[in-house]
Order: structure tokens, then sequence, then C-alpha cells
């Protein structure tokens, strides 16, 4: 359990609420801000060979993906179609920006070379219906 998470602003102070198994290969430890209650947060833990749910995001004020660790990709599919792929290496002078904000109507999805952790913050926190799970082939 952790009892802060830092980010490239700060360090900020959270509390740890619960774990959930999101699919196959993929956790998730959920926390709320100690200091902010108007977001909320999860830790995910991708194992290697795995990729997190791909997922469109339905509403939210903000969603921000965050790095923490592993090698691995982020795809943000935007609503014109276009993709940017965002590559992360552990101990890489080449990592994109650690945090990158994905807007309504994008698609996200993470794929995990080896053992990956990113943070997902949610504002407002997290309620069903904000995240819809896109089929894949």
């Amino acid at each position: 359990m952790r009892t802060t998470l830092n980010t490239p602003e700060a360090t900020l102070p959270i509390t740890f609420v619960e774990n959930q198994t999101v699919k196959d290969g993929v956790t998730a430890d959920i926390y709320t801000f100690d200091d902010d209650s108007s977001k909320d947060l999860a830790i995910v833990h991708v194992t290697k060979g795995y990729k997190t749910p791909l997922q469109r995001i339905l509403k939210g004020t903000q969603t921000i993906e965050g790095y923490m660790n592993g090698n691995g990709t982020l795809t943000v599919t935007a609503q014109d179609g276009s993709v940017k792929t965002h590559t992360f290496a552990e101990n890489s002078d080449s990592n994109p920006s650690t945090e990158i904000e994905v807007h309504i109507g994008e698609l996200v999805q993470w794929s995990a070379e080896t053992d990956l952790n990113f943070y997902e913050i949610r504002e407002p926190p997290y309620e069903d219906g904000r995240f819809e799970n896109i089929k894949e082939d």
C-alpha cells in the first residue's frame, strides 16, 4: 500500500480503498486523495504481455494517464481517428512526458512489454459509465 503519489508537479498524500481485478493480467489499486475529494486515483498493474481493456472515455472533467515504471505503450486514438502511441521504457531518456491527459471521446489502451505500472487520476472520482469497454477483434 502506498501513502503518496509522486507526480511531475507534487507528491500527493493518498489513502488505499480497495484492489480490483480489471481483467486477466490487469489489476487496479484504488485510492482517494487525502487533500482533494474532487478526484480519485487508480494505480494499475499490467502483467507482461497483457493489455488494459480498450476504453472510450465517455465522461469526466479530466482524466490523466501517468507512467510509473516498466516497459510498454499507451495508445490514444482521437475522435478523428488519428493515433498517438506513447512508448515508455524504464531508465530511458527518450520517455515522453510521464503524464498524458486524455479527453472525452478518445480511445485509450496500455500494453505491457514487461510488467508495467501506471496511474490514472480521475476528476470527478470514478463512477460506472465513465468508460466504455470496446470489443477488440
